[in-house]
């Protein structure tokens, strides 16, 4: 049978070699100071290349490794491990633990995904239903949608005053587009079939909204969700890094400016494990609305 039907396996197998040659190539011999001689071990101890041990042996400066090259995988587990044993602890203003900022991460990202989700929703049915409209409108969508949310950030910014309207703003401008083009070009193209025994059983508007037109309509939106929340994750952390606002992209910000790459990678992993929940979640959610003929 070997490893048919067990894809982890196979997962787990490809992270060990993964890990296993990262630690290769990563690794440094120690320092060894033979031909070395006194003067030139304190200019190098002068310098922050090499620290004196105790019992007066020399060995690299572990900090000024930290900026020489990437960090193994050592490093970034003893990064994340000292993270995450101050992950609900705030030192000052600035220096929240990472729990705090996946937290405000994840309050921006749902703030502007659902406002965006309810506003291009609506806007869509409205577009879907009236074909005038919908092709007089069209190509304003088609203009707006390939523009980057970060394009949007300096005019939001000047217009909001506020760094963390702004992010959620541009979370909004990365999800509004793909879900609005799709809402409505689902309306737009569902069965006549459908709303004509609506209007034999002379249902009312709403009734016809819930029961007719947003299930019928329904494949098409969620796969105009999908699109924008893979965009609205993609825009929420390079907003936080250039607004400076607290969550894991300024994390990923602050840690390359303090030169700590191993902090940097444990960022980047946290901004991978944060987006699987969240898309798993969502996929969950989607499932239960998608309507099946």
């Amino acid at each position: 049978m070997g490893t048919q039907g067990k894809p982890w396996l196979i997962s787990v197998f490809l992270l060990a070699i993964f890990l296993i040659g990262w630690h290769l190539f990563t690794l440094r011999a120690s320092f060894d100071p033979k031909g070395l001689s006194e003067q030139q071990l304190q200019l190098l101890e002068f310098n922050g290349d090499v620290i004196k041990t105790a019992d007066g042996r020399y060995e690299w400066n572990p900090e000024k490794e930290k900026v020489k090259g990437v960090p193994g995988p050592l490093a970034v587990f003893e990064k994340a491990r000292e993270e995450l044993g101050e992950a609900f602890v705030k030192k000052g203003t600035n220096d929240h633990g990472i729990a705090y900022l996946v937290l405000y991460t994840v309050s921006r990202f749902a703030a502007g995904f659902l406002a965006a989700s309810v506003v291009a929703v609506a806007l869509g049915v409205l577009l879907g239903l009236n074909k005038v409209l919908f092709r007089a409108v069209n190509p304003y969508i088609q203009i707006l949608k390939p523009i980057s949310p970060l394009a949007w950030m300096p005019l939001l910014l000047y217009t909001v005053k506020d760094p963390k309207w702004t992010a959620v703003l541009v979370v909004f401008m990365a999800s509004l587009w793909p879900t609005l083009a799709t809402t409505a070009f689902g309306v737009s193209s569902l069965r006549k079939e459908y709303l004509q025994v609506a209007a034999i059983l002379q249902l009312s508007w709403w009734k016809r909204l819930f029961t007719v037109i947003l299930p019928g309509a329904a494949p098409t939106i969620v796969n105009g969700l999908r699109i924008s929340f893979g965009s609205a994750l993609v825009a929420v952390v390079p907003a936080e890094m250039l607004l400076g606002e607290l969550g894991v992209g300024y994390l990923s910000w602050i840690e390359w400016n303090n030169l700590d790459i191993s902090g940097v990678i444990f960022a980047i992993l946290v901004v991978g494990v944060v987006g699987v929940i969240l898309d798993s979640g969502f996929n969950k959610l989607a499932g239960f609305v998608t309507y099946q003929e």
